[in-house]
């Protein structure tokens, strides 16, 4: 069993057409076929399920997969670094974020990076926990940049917090209250509150907060990401709590108005996490260095 092999797979598994992966790996559907095929028969399992014209995978083509992708991409990382432990002016860096850190906390951050580092790639993927986790299982990304209140096996990942962002109620221009300039929770019990869905970490840690200071909502608006929530307070559908980080602009142009809180404080930190198994390359040690010292 080869690379290229394992690379026809995994393909193969994407698409689940035998014409189009042909297509995509530059080559003819005979040979997909065969290297398919030989795959199997070395394996002594079936990997794909012919049902008519579908194809699907099976249960050990579904297990398999993960190996496949761990093999390709730790190959792949492995070229990169050997060749950056010489020159950091070639290769990828690629890790993944989640929405708040990706969009708002970053920037700044891969900014000075390209600068000091101009031909490496940046590959930043900002998508939900479960993938981003999944993704660093199967290496398609060397680190990840997320809230702390995300669970995870710490027996396998190494975690730092380099940051602590702060939450903050926002409401709009309009509402009664936007001229105090101290609050307590329950002078919002008659509000909307507008939050992320249901499971998402922010949302847990906020209803725990709320379970400890003794307050309960009565309504909620659910909106996955945050520049929505924020539009959405905008226009007057309710109140929110948001990172503080990622509502100065509208706070500054007087779009949104804070309202700090007598009674309680929101706070959570940020990490960098990667596999306690990982060899990081030195583009990624290298941006680690950048974020604790921007947020040091």
């Amino acid at each position: 069993m080869n690379i290229n092999k394992l690379q026809t797979f995994i393909t193969l598994s994407e698409c689940l057409n035998f014409t189009e992966a042909a297509e995509l790996l530059y080559c003819s559907q005979p040979s997909v076929s065969m290297q398919i095929q030989s795959i199997e028969d070395e394996l002594g399992v079936p990997l794909f399920d012919r049902i008519g014209k579908k194809l699907y995978l099976t249960k050990q083509g579904e297990h398999f997969k993960t190996y496949a992708e761990q093999i390709v991409n730790l190959l792949h990382s492995a070229k990169d670094h050997i060749r950056q432990l010489e020159d950091l002016s070639y290769g990828t860096l690629s890790f993944g974020a989640s929405n708040f850190v990706g969009v708002y906390l970053l920037p700044q951050v891969l900014r000075s990076f390209s600068k000091a580092f101009p031909n490496i790639n940046i590959n930043m993927n900002i998508t939900s926990s479960r993938h981003l986790i999944r993704m660093m299982e199967t290496n398609k990304v060397e680190l990840l940049v997320i809230s702390d209140r995300i669970a995870m096996d710490e027996a396998s990942f190494e975690k730092k917090v380099f940051y602590e962002d702060e939450l903050v109620l926002i409401v709009p221009p309009s509402h009664p209250l936007a001229g105090e300039r101290e609050c307590t929770l329950t002078d919002f019990a008659n509000d909307t509150f507008i939050m992320k869905p249901d499971k998402s970490a922010t949302r847990t840690y906020l209803e725990m907060k709320f379970q400890e200071y003794g307050f309960n909502p009565p309504k909620y608006m659910e909106i996955s990401n945050t520049e929505g929530i924020k539009q959405a307070v905008i226009h007057e559908l309710g109140v929110s709590l948001v990172s503080n980080f990622a509502v100065q602009q509208e706070l500054k142009s007087g779009l949104l108005v804070q309202i700090p809180l007598a009674d309680i404080r929101f706070h959570r930190g940020i990490s960098y996490i990667y596999h306690r198994s990982k060899h990081l390359s030195p583009a990624a040690k290298q941006f680690i260095s950048l974020l604790e010292q921007h947020f040091g």
